[in-house]
């Protein structure tokens, strides 16, 4: 398997999210001050508290997702690793963050890190989660959210980007698959309408589907050459 990655973009949100970190600490320090030697400003120690509050939830999400190792696109890679080179990875370089391409067609990875029992509640058609970190849902990076929803828009982005960037190739339908990648994530969804799997199944999944007709390698295979390669990141 070839990979593709945005190492660029991974390093300078790595060093936003550094930076927004010592921010907050800076600016809940300020309100911790005035909170006991001004007392009677108020507004600055509660303004102070809600921007530190603000950059603390800023720098959470960008520490979780390209700050903390294993990132996100270091767990799918080394998920997938043993791929034929037929398969080609794509990290933040090709409208969505994850994208896979080869054999057994177009693939929106859509990463998630909530954590607990997870299920699919089909009448409600969404996923439910029990348990999890409450330290980290308090700080709403825990929270099962709507992953089915991310996976669409997932799908959504792609096609523009398609459309935008390789117009004339008709690409086989892209597909989506949910991967959890929290490693006390129970995973009970089966009847969920997108494929859900633990990172650490990945590669099952991506194996046991059926693969495409030769001539729609074909074409996927000049999807490949019309992404960018690895050398558009040096």
């Amino acid at each position: 398997m070839k990979i593709v990655s945005n190492e660029k973009l991974i390093k300078r949100n790595k060093k936003i999210g550094q930076i927004t970190t010592m921010a907050a600490l800076a600016v809940l320090g300020i309100g911790l001050y005035f909170s006991f030697a001004q007392p009677e400003q108020i507004t600055i120690t509660f303004g102070a508290l809600l921007i530190g509050f603000l950059l603390t939830q800023v720098g959470v999400f960008y520490g979780n997702r390209w700050g903390r190792s294993p990132r996100p696109d270091e767990l799918i890679s080394t998920s997938l690793k043993g791929l034929e080179d037929k398969y080609v990875l794509y990290h933040y370089t090709a409208g969505i963050p994850h994208l896979l391409t080869g054999p057994t067609g177009v693939w929106a990875l859509v990463p998630t890190p909530a954590g607990g029992k997870i299920t699919y509640d089909e009448g409600k058609g969404r996923f439910r989660q029990k348990g999890g970190n409450f330290y980290m849902k308090l700080f709403g990076q825990d929270n099962i959210g709507r992953p089915e929803l991310d996976a669409q828009y997932a799908l959504t982005d792609l096609k523009k980007s398609f459309q935008k960037n390789v117009s004339g190739i008709d690409v086989p339908e892209p597909r989506a698959v949910l991967i959890f990648t929290n490693p006390k994530a129970e995973l009970e969804a089966s009847d969920s309408p997108i494929p859900a799997v633990a990172v650490d199944k990945l590669k099952d999944f991506i194996r046991k589907q059926t693969k495409g007709l030769p001539e729609e390698f074909e074409v996927i295979k000049g999807l490949q050459k019309a992404l960018p390669s690895a050398d558009t990141f040096e």
